[in-house]
């Protein structure tokens, strides 16, 4: 059992696959999710919050750093793109700190502190979205190689 955790959001850029020193594929994307408040029923805007494309609500954007192994790497490799959107269900991982998971924290390059979720992607379905790819699909870690479900993921050496 995992601590199961379920997004739907667009991709940010293209995916990145890579391969371990002993060949297993590993894919990285980003998935951009956000929240919508009414202007209409929150007419100030929340801490944090920016106004809408739209300019009808505030919007909170979270960035999510999500991973997929094996199978499952090479098929998001192979049909994910830039704005596509996703349905991905995984396990958060983070830093342990005094037995809880938190975000990865770091400075970016302008010096502010950033945060992300980090997720291990144990179900994908693809939703649609600016790039369709090949249409509608759902893909899961049982459907990659024998043994994925059940391996640890090996610690990324790059």
């Amino acid at each position: 059992m995992y601590n199961k955790t379920t997004i739907i959001g667009n991709l940010g850029k293209d995916p990145v696959m890579k391969f371990t020193p002993n060949g297993i594929a590993v894919t990285n994307f980003s998935v951009a999710t956000t929240a919508r408040v009414s202007k209409d029923k929150t007419p100030n805007c929340p801490d944090g919050w920016k106004e809408s494309y739209n300019g009808k609500a505030w919007e909170l954007t979270t960035w999510w750093n999500v991973t997929a192994w094996r199978g499952l790497a090479e098929t998001c490799n192979q049909f994910l793109a830039k704005g596509r959107t996703v349905y991905v269900e995984g396990e958060v991982k983070g830093e342990a700190i005094n037995g809880a998971q938190n975000p990865r924290v770091w400075t970016g390059n302008d010096g502010v502190p950033r945060a992300s979720f980090e997720l291990t992607a144990r179900v994908v379905k693809f939703l649609g979205g600016r790039s369709e790819g090949n249409g509608h699909g759902s893909y899961d870690a049982a459907e990659a190689p024998p043994g994925y479900a059940n391996e640890e993921e090996p610690s990324i050496p790059f």
